[in-house]
């Protein structure tokens, strides 16, 4: 991991936070994050399309392994590499995939620079592991310091089990982005904050949020255009015009310094910035026939499915880690299939451990599982990637109208 004169080389490599090195050094994005525990009011992650370069867009949902074979893969092609980082499909810090993956990745390439983009909400309580994990870039997205401010900008914040919104849930948010920002700096991490400039719900803030970041250690800010994206609140906004934002950049660089060469780059991006070949190397994920991701998980969100665990594929009568099968329900309660266990004897141990990691991983695309019991393991696993538990037992499809008709 890079620390001091190593710190500073990594730096003059990194394309997104050195403008000299975005022409010459290439990084790739590895899209193994894709649940997410706040949604933004620009923010649509469900489609896949190669002709979209922004935030959110990826082809794949890559496991950690896969994500090591294809920078393998990438390396042979792109030798002028530096950078892997991790910037979803949705927040890398509300899944516990994004942690296994950077552990592989600085086991099997200690030479490439680690980096993570995150909004926020879980940096506090992550700040510290992602610094074992030899993460020293982090970029924040905060588009406010107003809770009044950004009440208007995400529909809902998931914390600590609960589903806030209006000022409450950007208060909290808030509040959490600040104190993540504090502690990475503190540890030694350079910060890139991304603001995301919407006209008329936020730009006029944007120099009072500056100048806060930059207080708190940031060392770079990068000012984002919105990209008004079909499907979402703000999809009938208008973008900020190049002179507004070349405008409020030059007030704002009075504060701290401005990145003024991105790109607004895919959850898969590679190569250098603008120039992006993730086209190139498609289909690590196991998948064939032009097949996108399975839509992203956002915690919370009734668009997520529903897992029950079950031993007869009727009634939830099953704890998490001896359940035979999960029946799988849409965000409407409507049955949609199943999921097979392969059931182990294993009660405790490294392969207690493993199997229920795989259980979790199977059930990509819940928000929300049920069971008639749990212990602690799968409980903090099940957390760690944003799937809300509930205890439950009974008939499935009546369990399941319980949790539809909360929401």
């Amino acid at each position: 991991m890079p620390t001091g004169t190593d710190l500073s080389s990594a730096l003059s490599e990194h394309p997104c936070f050195c403008e000299d090195a975005h022409r010459r050094f290439a990084r790739m994005h590895i899209p193994v994050a894709p649940a997410c525990n706040i949604q933004c009011n620009y923010c649509n992650r469900k489609y896949d399309c190669s002709n979209e370069s922004r935030p959110g867009v990826t082809s794949e949902v890559l496991t950690p392994e896969e994500a090591v074979a294809k920078i393998r893969a990438v390396k042979e092609k792109i030798p002028e590499l530096r950078v892997i980082g991790i910037a979803g499909p949705g927040d890398p810090l509300a899944n516990e995939n994004t942690f296994r993956a950077l552990e592989l990745v600085k086991k099997e390439f200690p030479e490439l620079t680690l980096c993570v983009s995150t909004n926020g909400l879980s940096l506090p309580d992550c700040a510290e592991r992602l610094f074992d994990s030899g993460v020293r870039f982090v970029t924040v997205t905060m588009n406010a310091l107003d809770p009044s401010v950004g009440s208007k900008i995400y529909k809902f914040v998931r914390f600590e089990g609960k589903t806030l919104t209006g000022e409450e849930a950007a208060g909290i948010l808030i509040e959490r982005q600040l104190e993540g920002i504090r502690k990475c700096a503190e540890l030694g991490m350079i910060v890139k904050i991304n603001i995301v400039m919407i006209p008329g719900i936020n730009d006029s803030h944007i120099p009072e949020l500056v100048k806060r970041v930059k207080s708190l250690g940031a060392y770079i800010v990068n000012i984002l255009p919105l990209i008004p994206v079909k499907d979402t609140a703000f999809e009938s906004l208008r973008a900020p015009t190049p002179l507004e934002r070349k405008k409020l950049m030059d007030e704002c660089s009075l504060d701290a310094r401005m990145m003024r060469h991105c790109r607004q780059c895919r959850a898969d991006a590679i190569g250098l910035l603008g120039e992006d070949r993730s086209g190139e190397f498609v289909r690590f994920g196991g998948c064939s026939g032009g097949c996108g991701p399975e839509k992203p998980v956002t915690i919370g969100e009734k668009g997520c499915n529903i897992a029950a665990a079950s031993s007869d594929g009727i009634n939830i009568d099953s704890g998490f880690g001896n359940a035979e099968r999960f029946i799988i329900f849409d965000s409407e309660g409507v049955r949609i299939g199943e999921k097979k266990v392969n059931l182990t004897s294993e009660v405790s141990g490294e392969s207690h451990r493993k199997h229920i990691e795989s259980i979790v991983s199977s059930l990509s695309g819940c928000g929300t599982v049920i069971v008639k019991e749990i212990g602690p393991l799968p409980l903090k696993v099940l957390k760690n990637v944003g799937i809300e538990t509930v205890i439950d037992s009974g008939n499935a499809e009546e369990c399941v109208k319980k949790i539809v008709s909360r929401d």
